[in-house]
């Protein structure tokens, strides 16, 4: 039968622990001029002397006579390293290490070793609360592995090294999906102090640090598999690391752990030093900061470990008022640690709502009638989670006024003005400069069209949720053309409720370029335009046949909400180009668009 004492000393003779209490800084007497040799080992010498109770030794220079001395290094033996004339080291378990002391000059260095026996074991650090946190404990035989905390915020992160926060990079949760380093293995033993690194194959390290290079230059990194400015995915070599243990380290009122093997590291490689300080931890987390050129941050937590999540539903439904839907958070449970940080409704008629107070009920009242789309995204402290709505209202508002002009206005003019965006379908569309900026278009920014073996490639420009074309007082749409004479630019009406059949209620009017590579102005009247449905006869479809749209109260309003534009509709021969501009029409009653003079 094994008991916890007999586990206890299966310790003893062990990879001892070391904790460095403190150091002084680096020596600053140096010589006037020349070079100066190292000493020799004769002439140097230190002192090992019992500290404040049995397992910690003050170490210190004792040749003060020596001159010319650049720098003064201690390791104690089992890979913690000091600089300065003096140190305290921490000796929990029974061993005999070898404590070393180099001496530099402007020339060179000169080492003397001594072996120092400790006899005493301070059972204290089988109960301390970090040590069992990362290694489990002395129950736990095999040791504690750790994985990467990838659906939590911040799992990764850089920032710069005088700050205590990742402000240059913070990384979303899954950010590093897909490059192998989120099944990485961490495992801490308190059993001779081991450490293992389990890859699986391949991970990913830091490229612009030099992490990657060094690795494939030793030979734990085999190979790159994928590159950015930063990073690299790597084929491994686990064993090429070689035997590494662990250690912790407190330097004044920071905690620090420390692998022996400088090919070892924790979390993400990003080729800092193999010191990580211990920004907090308990039995499911441990948060990590190592320094170099930069700072890193690495949270970890125990392998197989599912951590307990915010939880809540989202309840989207009618107000009390006409035309009201409210937005809420209900059945919230945030386990410690966590929070919801924000709610953020978007009503779909241009109307968002956001608060910090999850308990509070997002209000929308909607004035024009209409089908809007809705998206609640609550952000909480380990991701976000949207929910998505469709609202029907069915008539206006009764305070609603609809305001209607007279005249035209102008939708997009591609460098002042957009009512809406214009995007291009089985088509090249991108703005471009004005290829002649001459009366009647002196605008400095236009839209240039191309298609490619496409019948039917369009730009198009749809309204936002509730908004339609009114054709009721103005029926004439109006845009600037420039390309090859003889081309077509046909323009076309749609109501893209009925998804894929809104071609069903398509209206549309063409214009015949007339001159090569002249702004000229292309109009298209809709008054007297038949809608595409064709005669009652043979359709199949539900909307009426009309043949004066523009006149007809079923399609002249609350009707159309995209303009489709084709140039050389039907022909998928060869390469179609040509330039547009000053897109206008009748006036969309609730959006703002500029007038146009006539």
């Amino acid at each position: 039968m094994t008991t916890k004492s007999t586990k206890y000393f299966r310790l003893i003779g062990a990879f001892a622990l070391l904790l460095l209490i403190a150091c002084e800084p680096m020596i600053d007497d140096k010589p006037d001029a020349g070079l100066v040799l190292p000493p020799s080992a004769n002439e140097m010498d230190f002192s090992i002397t019992a500290g404040e109770d049995a397992f910690r030794f003050n170490v210190e220079l004792t040749s003060p006579s020596l001159s010319g001395i650049a720098q003064v290094t201690f390791d104690f033996g089992n890979g913690s390293k000091a600089t300065g004339k003096s140190g305290s080291a921490y000796y929990p378990l029974p061993d005999d290490y070898t404590i070393t002391m180099t001496i530099k000059t402007n020339s060179g260095s000169t080492s003397i070793s001594k072996v120092h026996t400790t006899t005493e074991t301070d059972y204290s650090i089988f109960t301390d609360p970090l040590f069992i946190a990362i290694s489990g404990g002395v129950d736990a035989l095999d040791g504690k592995t750790w994985v990467i905390d990838s659906l939590t915020a911040g799992h990764l992160g850089v920032g710069q090294p005088d700050l205590y926060e990742p402000n240059w990079w913070s990384a979303p949760v899954l950010g590093k999906a897909g490059h192998f380093i989120y099944d990485d293995e961490f495992t801490f033993n308190l059993n001779g102090f081991t450490y293992d690194y389990n890859s699986h194959g391949a991970t990913h390290v830091n490229g612009d640090g030099g992490a990657a290079d060094r690795g494939i230059a030793i030979g734990y990194y085999t190979n790159i598999i994928w590159e950015d400015a930063f990073d690299k995915d790597v084929l491994t070599n686990d064993a090429a690391i070689g035997a590494t243990t662990w250690l912790v380290s407190e330097e004044g009122d920071k905690t620090f752990i420390i692998l022996s093997n400088s090919n070892a590291h924790i979390g993400y490689d990003d080729g800092n030093e193999r010191k990580y300080e211990v920004l907090s931890f308990d039995e499911n987390s441990l948060y990590l900061r190592s320094e170099g050129a930069n700072a890193r941050y690495h949270k970890l937590i125990p392998k197989g470990y599912e951590r307990p999540s915010v939880t809540f539903d989202v309840s989207f439904d009618a107000g009390t008022d006409q035309n009201s839907y409210q937005a809420s958070v209900l059945n919230v449970n945030i386990p410690a640690g966590q929070s919801i940080d924000k709610v953020l409704v978007d009503f779909g008629d241009g109307t968002v709502l956001e608060t910090t107070d999850y308990n509070e009920v997002l209000n929308n009242v909607y004035m024009r009638k209409g089908t809007y789309p809705v998206k609640v995204t609550v952000t909480t402290s380990v991701g976000s989670k949207e929910s998505t709505y469709s609202v029907t209202i069915a008539e206006n508002h009764p305070d609603y006024v609809p305001f209607l002009l007279d005249q035209q206005v102008m939708y997009i003019d591609f460098s002042e003005v957009q009512l809406s965006a214009v995007i291009g379908q089985d088509c090249d569309l991108f703005v471009a400069d004005n290829p002649d900026r001459t009366y009647p278009n002196k605008s400095s920014k236009v839209a240039f069209y191309s298609k490619t073996g496409q019948e039917w490639a369009n730009a198009f420009m749809k309204l936002p949720a509730g908004h339609r074309f009114d054709l009721r007082q103005v029926h004439t749409f109006k845009m600037m053309v420039y390309g090859k004479a003889g081309d077509v630019v046909l323009l076309k009406l749609e109501n893209t409720d009925k998804g894929g059949d809104a071609w069903q209620t398509g209206t549309e009017i063409t214009y015949t370029i007339q001159q090569d590579n002249i702004w000229e102005v292309a109009e298209y009247n809709f008054e007297g335009a038949s809608v595409q449905a064709g005669s009652e006869d043979w359709k199949w479809w539900s909307e009426p046949v009309s043949y004066d749209m523009a006149n007809d109260d079923f399609y002249n309003h609350d009707f159309y909400n995209i303009i489709r534009i084709m140039l050389n509709p039907g022909n998928a021969d060869g390469t179609h180009e040509f330039y547009f501009d000053e897109l206008a029409g009748p006036h969309v009653e609730g959006l703002k668009s500029a007038i146009i003079d006539n």
